[in-house]
């Protein structure tokens, strides 16, 4: 019955095998409809064995680019309008009476944050010029947050006002070279400044500093403090989803891994389900453990002196396994066994550093060690052990303290050269457990977006005051770079010429910005307050934007990391000088998606899409779904796609075509 459809322009023809043209207006149709560009299989072509054929071979086209020049300034100002916007979305955030920022998530609840660089991460401007210049000055946040963890808002908002000072200057004619020589001279000096009048953080300060980070919350900055206390300045804290609304903290003694014991009948405490050791010894195996029989010299020893034996291989199979635990089970033999805990190249690393936290020997026949020869000698030794189901602890007896911390601090050194954050995230792990503890904060809140919200705050309060730890403290609350910007005049007197002093009259109309940011989001006037700042001599003297008091801030627990403060200026300044060298744009020519054909429902592109399929007697118009028909009696093996509409033939005219065809976008013939 179908028959061979040709004589679409441009695009091909249509054929089902052995068919013949049967309708002259369908033909005539075809020929009206110069805006198709393709035609997609359906499940109601693949059906009939309708068949595409394309009548002209494709090309492979390169993207085209579009130049923007700076010759009239034009795009200079698109690039600084991109960062204007994502500064002034950051820069809501700033300060104890920031706002927060409501982020659109495509899968789950929306988020809701107040963090700087979380925020900068989701902005994507639609001209792509304005794009460009929100991602220069999103590296700044970037590189501040990966380096200190903290002030990634302050690192936006330094870079805004360089570069809106910046521009200003340099329209007016000023050689942007040597402007960015002199910021670049300025930065350096006032850098060396800033470690002059920083101060080692005292254990009393950090939960200021913690709390002042975490939008002046004094709950969670007490808690990081009561965390570091625990284990130590260098110990390792992390950070956990609570299940309940209250934030808590607990601390893991010893060196603990998820990996609990291979069977349960080495349970020594039925009650718990738990394994429990006190001076026990460990036999360490980097390998599979397969035959019992080269255990039998540390299991005899083991029992020639009454000690508990724990167990750790890459793995131990049935044979083995079931002579350990009939042994266990009688009576003769105090002993458990787990699999060692990581895969690859980290099993070997942890089985390491448990080696030296118990002083035991590695078993590996690389070195030359065999199982069957092993005997007291290649044990460790722990205070204590707990095994569960899913974890192992164990806890040194300090015999090995000096072997631990080499170790420690050649770990230090892998996290210092590591590139990944999951790296350096397991290397601190290692830390952690090595120095014989780790800090979990376990973050509570009502909902779960509530709950995302906490967890970036807490993150960036304990990352504020390790930075604290690392580099020491000074006055918080904008004001450090507020009174940097009276060094300013010195330094100008050490720059060569004019130009370069300009570049240094910049940062220092610049380092007010984050002062008066804060003062705006408090709800006062920012050019008021950094006035009355000024006019005290008193390098402590301050406004707290959190009670709106003028005071000592550094008595009033204000306080900001000077590696925070540090790697904003740094940061913001190299942004800065980077854009006003910045005198052409090229961005790609972005082409239009397609609307993908035989989805009748898609007008992204503004048009309204036309579906137009016909079979004897029936001719279907469908645009946007909206058509006149009679769906009541459409059989189902008509179906083109997820549409089952019919329309009688009365309706097919030219006038009705001629009123679709700008409308139509593609179109999909099959005639039966």
């Amino acid at each position: 019955m179908a028959s061979t459809f040709a004589g679409i322009s441009s695009v091909g023809s249509l054929a089902a095998p052995g068919s013949r043209v049967t309708d002259d207006k369908i033909a005539a149709l075809s020929n009206k409809l110069s805006s198709v560009s393709s035609i997609s299989s359906s499940s109601f072509g693949r059906r009939k064995n309708v068949v595409l054929r394309k009548s002209r071979s494709s090309q492979i086209t390169a993207a085209a680019k579009d130049l923007y020049f700076n010759k009239d300034g034009s795009a200079i100002k698109k690039l600084q309008s991109g960062v204007n916007k994502l500064a002034d979305l950051v820069g809501v955030t700033l300060g104890p009476k920031g706002r927060n920022v409501v982020l659109e998530s495509k899968y789950g609840a929306p988020k809701i944050v107040n963090d700087g660089v979380t925020v900068a991460r989701e902005v994507e401007l639609e001209d792509p010029v304005e794009n460009i210049g929100a991602k220069l000055v999103r590296q700044a946040a970037a590189k501040t947050n990966d380096l200190a963890g903290d002030g990634t808002t302050t690192s936006v908002v330094l870079a805004q006002g360089l570069i809106a000072e910046g521009v200003k200057v340099v329209a007016a004619g000023a050689n942007p070279v040597l402007i960015t020589r002199g910021i670049e001279k300025t930065t350096k000096a006032l850098v060396s400044e800033l470690k002059s009048i920083s101060k080692e953080v005292e254990d009393s300060e950090l939960a200021d500093v913690a709390a002042v980070s975490a939008g002046n919350n004094y709950e969670v900055g007490n808690m990081i403090a009561e965390a570091l206390s625990k284990v130590g300045r260098k110990g390792v804290v992390t950070l956990e989803e609570g299940k309940s609304a209250e934030n808590s903290l607990y601390v893991v003694e010893g060196m603990q891994f998820d990996r609990g014991y291979i069977s349960p009948y080495f349970v020594t405490d039925s009650e718990k389900m738990a394994v429990e050791f006190e001076n026990c010894k460990l036999l360490l195996v980097d390998k599979k453990i397969t035959n019992a029989r080269d255990l039998i010299n540390v299991l005899e020893d083991a029992i020639r002196g009454g000690y508990p034996v724990l167990i750790i291989a890459e793995d131990i199979e049935q044979e083995a396994l079931g002579t350990l635990v009939v042994n266990k089970l009688r009576g003769a033999l105090k002993v458990a066994a787990l699999k060692a805990p990581g895969f690859g190249e980290r099993k070997s690393q942890y089985l390491d550093d448990i080696a030296i936290l118990t002083g035991a020997t590695v078993i590996r026949e690389e070195i030359g060690l065999s199982l069957d020869k092993a005997d007291k000698e290649v044990l460790g030794h722990a205070a204590k052990v707990v095994l569960t189901k899913d974890t192992t602890t164990i806890v040194g007896d300090g015999s090995s303290q000096e072997a631990v911390n080499k170790r420690v601090a050649q770990i230090r050194n892998l996290i210092e050269v590591a590139d990944q954050d999951y790296e350096k995230e397991k290397l601190n792990e290692r830390i952690g457990k090595l120095s014989g503890g780790v800090a979990v904060i376990q973050v509570g809140a009502q909902t779960e977006t509530e709950l995302k919200e906490k967890k970036l705050r807490v993150e960036d309060a304990l990352n504020a005051t390790k930075a604290a730890v690392e580099e020491g403290i000074v006055v918080g609350g904008g004001c450090t770079l507020l009174r940097l910007a009276a060094k300013v005049d010195a330094i100008k007197e050490t720059l060569e010429n004019d130009e370069e002093k300009v570049g240094a009259d910049i940062v220092k109309r610049a380092l007010s910005y984050p002062l008066k940011l804060i003062a705006k989001n408090a709800g006062v006037n920012g050019s008021v307050v950094s006035e009355k700042v000024l006019s005290s001599d008193n390098p402590k003297y301050g406004y707290n934007a959190a009670t709106g008091q003028y005071e000592d801030l550094m008595a009033a627990g204000i306080i900001d990391p000077t590696k925070v403060v540090r790697c904003c200026l740094e940061h913001a300044s190299s942004v800065a000088k980077t854009f006003l060298m910045s005198d052409c744009v090229v961005v790609e020519i972005k082409e239009p998606e397609p609307v993908v054909a035989g989805n009748p429902m898609d007008n992204s592109d503004g048009l309204q899409t036309a579906m137009i399929y016909a079979f004897p007697g029936v001719t279907c118009i469908a645009y946007n779904g909206i058509s006149d028909f009679d769906q009541t009696s459409c059989p189902s093996s008509y179906t083109f796609m997820s549409f089952s509409i019919r329309i009688k033939r009365s309706f097919w005219n030219t006038e009705l075509v001629s009123a679709y065809e700008q409308l139509i976008q593609r179109a999909a013939f099959c005639y039966l």
